[in-house]
């Protein structure tokens, strides 16, 4: 069952403005400050689109990779130096770090949301880091030797692993469509048994002038590259992105999983 095209009508939740800065925890929903409110936007066929990193802040690029089951902690850095080849291919850096292993997600109606650290869907438009987390992470992360960067910019690369159509796939707001005012701080929380740890993202307000994107039936051998900082004026700086449940897809759908990977990418000059 293939399924493609413009979508008139889906909720996007964003969420709404209020007093207190907005908490949300990877794992532990029940104890997240955010009030989600649902509006009704299109979302358009990136397929049918010309999209690249530095205008919309996104891109769909065709990318095998070599790892077989991404449940098996060992082929973590066979995937982070497949991602650091591509991300230097698709930008020209001079170095890209990865950030992390691989994190497995999974649609509610899998049953496994939840089961694993980091594993529920993004249900709420949202932005990984905020421009203080970002400066910080890129002078943090310097690789050893080098005091120094002209442009630091940060991507996620998201991957679909279950077959299509995607029940829940994602969404993707075109940077050109921001004014910065939708833009909420936020306290994003990794919560886990050896103790919590936290950093500011951005959560993200409506703005009937978003512009929002997504890729149907994506297959295994395929990425979206988003951007979620970028030090460098006159591009695109970062990308809302959120879950959202596709009104066209019937409940024989395979349930999606997912994967993704951050990293960071430097240019020295």
């Amino acid at each position: 069952m293939a399924l493609s095209g413009d979508r008139d009508a889906v909720l996007i939740n964003y969420v709404a403005r209020g007093n207190d800065r907005p908490r949300y925890y990877a794992n532990d929903h029940s104890k997240d400050t955010v009030a989600i409110e649902s509006h009704s936007m299109s979302a358009r066929d990136g397929r049918e689109q010309a999209l690249d990193l530095d205008t919309s802040g996104f891109q769909l690029v065709k990318h095998e990779t070599a790892v077989s089951d991404f449940t098996d902690k060992a082929s973590a850095p066979l995937y982070a130096r497949e991602i650091e080849a591509l991300i230097l291919k698709l930008t020209g850096a001079d170095r890209v770090l990865v950030n992390g292993a691989p994190i497995l997600r999974f649609s509610e109606r899998s049953g496994k949301a939840g089961s694993s650290d980091n594993s529920h869907p993004a249900r709420f438009a949202h932005v990984d880091v905020s421009d203080e987390t970002g400066k910080g992470f890129s002078q943090q992360r310097l690789p050893e030797g080098q005091e120094t960067f002209s442009r630091a910019a940060h991507y996620n690369v998201w991957r679909v692993v279950s077959a299509a159509p995607q029940d829940v796939p994602l969404a993707l707001c075109d940077a050109r469509s921001l004014s910065g005012r939708e833009m909420i701080l936020a306290d994003a929380i990794f919560d886990s048994p050896a103790g919590d740890w936290s950093f500011e993202g951005y959560v993200v307000a409506h703005d009937p002038a978003h512009r929002w994107v997504w890729f149907p039936d994506m297959t295994r051998d395929e990425a979206i590259v988003f951007k979620t900082h970028d030090s460098a004026p006159g591009v695109a700086h970062c990308v809302p992105h959120v879950a959202f449940d596709d009104p066209d897809v019937g409940d024989d759908a395979p349930p999606r999983v997912s994967v993704e990977i951050r990293a960071i990418a430097y240019w020295w000059k």
